[in-house]
């Protein structure tokens, strides 16, 4: 939670909490950044308030905020409702304004992340009740640009979810579009046999780099990878690209 090449502080405005980690401390340009994007979602939804509101995709507005506009064309291709997109667009939208000031920061919004690394750092899975909560990672190795990883779940946090998958995290080029990926394959979830179809459904979308789902003591995983276990004296690697269990 708190890696020891970065400084770490929280960002809290309205119903918006960010955990941030940056190089130095950029608190008050990311709150003025968290107040400018919820300021234009604000807006957008009090003339239209089926985009807070709708379940299913929205038509596309050319006279929309970007951050509305990115919303509405990820929402529309995933089938799910706008809002569903919303926790990873922030923290997208925050780390792109950051990311002149602080070559590597982490900001995470209730559970979902926009991290840009230069060395590899594991992301701990919390799924409630399952046998598998916080005794895994995800292992991601250092890249030059962004990744995105959302997770969504029936029974975990306030969010809204039609399955019963205790976890479904996404690790992909877009922290948007995994949030509303993790939406749309969450509500697909209801059942172990279940999994295996939404890993299908979800490795086919582009973008996408991994695919982990957790129900009860059930799980699948898909994609370019490293589940490690974190429990033990050593985090060993169990499960890598291309390869599932469930």
């Amino acid at each position: 939670m708190r890696p020891k090449d970065l400084i770490c502080y929280e960002v809290r405005h309205k119903e918006t909490d960010l955990f941030c980690c940056t190089r130095t401390d950029l608190s008050a340009h990311i709150k003025e950044r968290v107040f400018f994007y919820r300021h234009q979602l604000e807006e957008y939804i009090r003339i239209k308030p089926a985009f807070r509101d709708s379940l299913s995709p929205l038509s596309g507005d050319p006279m929309a905020p970007r951050i509305v506009g990115q919303m509405l064309e990820a929402s529309s291709a995933l089938g799910v409702g706008p809002m569903a997109t919303v926790a990873g667009a922030v923290a997208e939208f925050v780390g792109s304004d950051i990311a002149f000031l602080s070559d590597a920061f982490i900001i995470e919004n209730g559970g979902d992340i926009s991290m840009k690394t230069d060395v590899e750092r594991i992301i701990q899975v919390y799924a409630k009740k399952s046998p598998f909560s916080e005794k895994l990672g995800i292992r991601l190795k250092a890249r030059s640009s962004t990744y995105g990883i959302c997770t969504s779940s029936a029974t975990v946090g306030p969010s809204l979810s039609l399955g019963n998958a205790d976890a479904v995290c996404i690790v992909a080029d877009s922290a948007l579009f995994a949030d509303g990926l993790a939406t749309c394959l969450g509500n697909g979830v209801k059942k172990k046999d279940d999994i295996a179809a939404a890993i299908e459904k979800g490795q086919k979308f582009p973008g996408v780099i991994g695919i982990l789902i957790i129900l009860g003591e059930h799980l699948g995983v898909w994609g370019d990878i490293d589940i490690v276990r974190l429990q033990g004296p050593k985090a060993t690697s169990k499960w890598r690209e291309g390869k599932r269990s469930s």
